[in-house]
């Protein structure tokens, strides 16, 4: 006899209380965890012998009072969450294999993205939430107006939004493309893995394609999308040569391409890019990098003095002139210098965003000093 899964039967002990899944999901819409329509929560944690934890704030907390998650448990959750095939490999102890999908909480319309493994304990898995609203540019919290509009308003060109994992950078981007959604006719394209929002078309018409189902890879579905005729283009990652090398021939040629790479700041972002060519190429691609590239965002998510969640520190390099003269000659040493003196065109070091937002008291010291790129910011803290 098949076990029956209900999403709504109580099966975890936390503190008196013993709590159905439905309810545990409750805490990714709990308005005590947000701040505006942002969650402060992104990811909740289930591995066997330790209580369900959430990452909050960029923390991983526990669950208050939780109890340690058994085998019997996860198997019992997975059986929610998974479709039968999905279902049989991950349980299966002959050939273990990770699992990533998607679950839909039907109740609320929220999407969540899976990925079941094991570890030396036994079971485990991740979700992280996928946001149904995408924020506003406002929302966000670039540092200036300027910022939006100037790339809001690009016919073509390469931006790119560079941080590390869970940085936000996926939403900068995704409030980018939906202004261009809302007040321009054009043609957009995204290629993602996973797909985090969902966009509807408003002027704009919008598809969505995720990486591993629509099609096969980044660059794959770069060179299908450049044939139907799109005026912007989101690539998830470059993450490869042909995936670069595709992505600045789009923005050479007329479209305008965001994507993301995991760097630290934006200075980084350009050497990743001509690093992942033979060196033979340098020279060349230096140039079309230069003739290519319209910004870089280098962003951290910091912790608020006041403890209500983050707050987006924002580092912006704009290709002026100036800045595309170093990015030929590949002089990557000057080009910290040159965003910190080009202010008036909208340029700005993550250290002058710090700055700006401790002397606000928005951050503490502490948190300027730990997120820091450069240590002459501490200098400057006094």
């Amino acid at each position: 006899m098949s076990v029956q899964y209900d999403i709504n039967q109580a099966i975890y002990q936390v503190g008196d209380s013993v709590l159905s899944f439905s309810q545990m999901l409750n805490y990714f819409i709990d308005p005590a965890y947000k701040r505006g329509n942002l969650s402060r929560i992104s990811d909740m944690h289930v591995k066997t012998g330790r209580p369900v934890s959430f990452r909050i704030d960029d923390d991983l907390t526990p669950m208050p009072g939780a109890a340690d998650v058994t085998d019997e448990i996860i198997r019992y959750m997975l059986g929610i969450l998974l479709s039968e095939k999905h279902l049989k490999i991950a349980l299966s102890e002959d050939e273990p294999k990770d699992v990533d999908t998607a679950f839909e909480w039907e109740e609320h319309k929220v999407n969540f993205r899976l990925n079941i493994f094991r570890d030396r304990d036994g079971l485990a898995f991740v979700m992280r939430v996928l946001a149904s609203d995408i924020p506003s540019i406002q929302e966000v919290g670039l540092p200036s107006d300027k910022i939006w509009q100037d790339i809001t308003s690009l016919k073509r060109g390469l931006v790119l939004v560079t941080g590390v994992t869970g940085s936000g950078k996926s939403t900068t981007i995704s409030a980018l493309i939906n202004h261009i959604n809302l007040y321009r006719k054009t043609r957009i394209i995204t290629l993602e893995d996973p797909v985090e929002f969902l966009f509807k078309s408003e002027n704009s018409m919008v598809s969505q394609r995720q990486v591993g189902q629509d099609v096969e890879t980044f660059s794959s579905g770069l060179r299908s999308a450049l044939r139907e005729n799109p005026d912007v283009i989101f690539v998830g990652e470059i993450r490869d040569t042909e995936t670069a090398s595709l992505a600045l021939s789009a923005a050479e040629t007329g479209h305008l391409v965001f994507s993301t790479l995991h760097t630290r700041d934006a200075k980084g972002a350009l050497s990743r890019i001509v690093d992942m060519f033979p060196s033979e190429q340098t020279k060349s691609l230096c140039l079309q990098l230069s003739f290519s590239l319209s910004f870089v965002l280098s962003q951290k998510l910091v912790p608020r003095m006041d403890g209500n969640g983050r707050i987006l520190a924002m580092e912006v390099l704009k290709n002026i002139p100036a800045l595309g003269n170093l990015i030929r000659s590949g002089n990557w040493q000057q080009v910290y210098s040159t965003m910190e003196t080009q202010s008036k065109e909208g340029m700005m070091t993550m250290e002058q965003h710090l700055l700006h937002l401790y002397q606000h008291e928005v951050i503490s010291k502490e948190s300027a000093i730990t997120y820091t790129n450069e240590a002459s910011l501490i200098e400057r803290l006094g």
